[in-house]
Formats: C-alpha cells, structure tokens, sequence
C-alpha cells in the first residue's frame, strides 16, 4: 500500500505534528482489518497529540508479511521507504500498530534517523499509556497509570541513555508525559522500589474503595454499571441522567475515573449508576493489571449497562471485544441491559427488531430520546430477579419500611399488634439488608 497522507485545512494559530503510523499484517485478505485498525490508531493519536497549540497531519505505511520484522518491525526495505517519507515531509513521530521490543523500537530509530532529524518511534502500548496519563485526574488513577508506565517503560530503558524523564508531569509531547515524578533513576532496582511504594498507596486506596462498595452493599441498593467501549457515550449517559457533570468529550479515553451516582428510577426504586473506564481493542495488559480495582466496579454490579455506539461500522465488532473484555474480568453472566446510543446519527430503530432474549433500546444520550424507555427495562430487570417474602417489622424501625419501598416493590403493609407486616417483592440484596425481619 501506498503512503497516504491525511489532509485537514490547517487551524488558525496551530502547529502541525507530522505523525507516520505503521502496520505490519500476516495476510492479504486483513488488509481491510488493518486498516480500520489504523483508523483507531490515528484517533488515539489525535487525543494524545491535539490540544490548543497542536494538530495532527498523518501518513501511513503498511506491509503484508508472514509476522513483524525481529531487527525493525517493519523489514529493511520498508525502514528505508520510512526514512525517505520521514524526512520528505518533517514527520517527527512513528507510531507502530502493535507492540514493539525495545531492540525493535532502538533499530527502528536508528534507522530513521539522520545527522538533521530526531525521530521518536512508539508503539500502540505507549500510546495508550500516554493518553492515561493525560487523562489521569484523581490520586489513584494517577498512581494507577504511573504503575503500567513504569513496567512497561523500564526494560525498554536498557542501552538507550536516558532517564525515566517521560515521567514529566501531566504536559510534554507524547510518550515523554507522566503523572508523577519529574525524573527518576534508570537503575532497575530503584524502578522495581518506586513500583513497590506505589502499589503500596494503592492498596490503601483500593481498601477505601472496598470500604465504600461494601457501604453500597450493605445499603441494599442496587448497583448499575455503565460499561462499553470507549466513546461510545457513557459519560454523556450518566450526565444526561443524574447531573454528574464529569468530562464528556468526542475523543477516546476522555474519562478514566470511576463516578458513582444515585438515580431513582420509574418505580422509585433508587439505584446507584457507575461509570467505568472503556474498552479498546488490544488494552495493554498492564493498564488491566493496574486498573483492577476500578475495572472491579462492573464485577461487583447487579445489571450491566453496556453502551454501543450504533453509529459506528464496527459496532459488532466492538461489543465483541467489550464482552470478550468483560468475561476476562469475570463480569460475564449478569443481568445485561444494551443500550443503542447515538441513534440520531443512523435513524432510530424499532426496538422489535432486537432478539428477544436481549434488553436493547435505541437511545441519545445527547438529546435524551429513548432514555425513558431505557430506564423502564432497568427497572424490568431488576424486578426479574425478585422473590416475593413477607416480613414483620416492629414500630420502632419505620427506616425499615422506608427502605422497602424506596428499593423493592411493596404489595402490601398491613399495621399489626406486633408491627408493621409487609409483602414484597425483593432481591437478594433487599434480603440481605432485612433478613432479620423475614416470617
């Protein structure tokens, strides 16, 4: 394939970053793969590279070949065709559609680069760490992004005669952004101590997050977390329902920390709404690995909420990849609720159309439309799972049946000699909280 240049009519008072992505794929008939692949790529550059002094202008380059190249990724050959396009049109950045060695990425760029020119070579991993960390608000998504940088980083340290400067604050230029300390020692050991004192904050994060989802529990409200590939809109869903007012912006990974909030549904059941960070296609294990704790607010979710963005091409094969994601962590086998966001764009679709095994609704989360009918099936969910019990509740503990009938379906309360008897339909978690006064 040809090089390509994407063109853009050039912003007012903005630099232009000349970006190469490379592609290396293994048969001729992924070439359509391949670059849809790349599409994703050059998005994530873009939320990595534009802000208000930059944008981005791209060129690619691809090879079919039996696997990537063990000196340089992309063979000799097409090494030597990078370097003439690299210095032919100022690019400064190479970014590989995969994982590279550190030989790979050091070959590469001493492969590129001439006595005029510094070219940075980087691969997919890196990128994404990179959008983390600029991405990365609160402490423990910070300590968290800092954690997968470090181990992915380190052993790519050898021989190259720098420092861990990439860990330089939350601005710089991509793959040199971090979000903790300015400089640290290359030495191995010092690396391995900074990674162990950081997991060590985490863990006493991750027990104040385990204190508060064991508070939800207890409370016996349902818990609905919000999951799906990134960009798909679940930020702008929760904001659109509860006010949340978190960062909701067209570009992939924008929100990275969790949110919870309290919505009350048709029924007045109250439930608490989670937001968690997307999926992508090829996630770094290391960001699963360092994310775990936030990842384990949809393991521990009553419903799963999953957002597709219907508009895209490649919805199936994203929601594939959220539920391949979701059985990893093992969240596979809930309650599931789909929700068919940005339907505005494509028409909106009778909801018959959908198997009926599936709870799906055509929805925007921007305008709202389909967002009633979204919560009226989360409310069909939750009661499907409901047994009905009957409890006796004593005068003094009125919170009891105040609980009941914010959180469970109340079909009867009858006031007794003894107290205030009551039949409901309710979950497990309603029986839990109450069980002390099941009859």
């Amino acid at each position: 394939m040809k090089p390509n240049e994407s063109l853009f009519s050039q912003p007012d008072n903005k630099i232009p970053v000349f970006v190469l992505l490379v592609s290396v794929y293994d048969d001729a008939g992924k070439e359509k793969e391949c670059l849809k692949s790349l599409d994703e790529l050059k998005k994530l550059a873009e939320t990595s590279i534009d802000d208000d002094g930059h944008y981005s202008v791209f060129f690619c380059l691809t090879q079919c070949r039996k696997s990537p190249d063990t000196a340089t990724f992309i063979g000799r050959g097409k090494a030597d065709e990078a370097k003439k396009l690299c210095s032919g049109n100022n690019i400064s950045l190479v970014i590989a559609d995969g994982e590279m060695s550190p030989s790979q990425i050091k070959n590469l760029e001493d492969a590129l680069n001439t006595e005029d020119s510094e070219i940075k070579v980087i691969d997919r991993t890196m990128l994404i760490l990179d959008i983390f960390a600029k991405h990365a608000v609160t402490g423990e998504g910070k300590i968290q992004v800092e954690i997968a940088q470090l181990k992915y980083t380190a052993p790519r340290l050898t021989g190259r005669g720098i420092n861990l400067s990439r860990q330089g604050g939350t601005s710089g230029s991509i793959g040199a952004r971090g979000p903790g300390e300015t400089k640290l020692e290359t030495d191995k050991r010092h690396i391995q101590r900074r990674i162990l004192s950081l997991k060590n904050e985490l863990a006493e994060l991750e027990k104040e997050r385990a204190v508060k989802r064991a508070k939800r529990q207890k409370s016996g409200i349902p818990t609905v977390a919000i999951t799906g590939y990134t960009n798909a809109g679940k930020s702008t869903l929760l904001n659109y329902l509860t006010n949340a007012g978190i960062l909701a912006e067209d570009k992939l990974f924008a929100t990275l920390d969790t949110t919870v909030r309290r919505l009350t549904l048709p029924s007045s059941r109250e439930i608490l709404l989670t937001d968690t960070v997307g999926f992508i296609n090829n996630l770094p294990h290391g960001l699963v690995e360092a994310f775990k704790s936030t990842l384990d607010e949809v393991v521990y979710a009553d419903v799963l909420l999953i957002v597709i963005d219907i508009s895209d091409e490649d919805a199936k094969l994203k929601l594939e990849v959220t539920e391949k994601t979701l059985e990893e962590l093992g969240a596979s086998g809930k309650p599931t609720v789909y929700a068919f966001n940005k339907s505005d764009l494509v028409g909106f679709e009778d909801t018959n159309t959908f198997p009926s095994d599936v709870y799906g609704v055509s929805i925007s989360a921007e305008t709202g439309k389909g967002v009633d009918k979204l919560l009226e099936i989360l409310d069909m969910v939750l009661s499907a799972s409901k047994k009905r019990i009957k409890l006796l509740i004593p005068f003094g503990d009125s919170s009891a049946v105040n609980y009941l009938y914010r959180n469970a379906v109340v079909e009867s309360a009858e006031y007794t000699e003894n107290g205030t008897l009551v039949t409901a339909l309710v979950s497990d978690k309603e029986i839990g909280a109450c069980k002390k006064y099941i009859i």
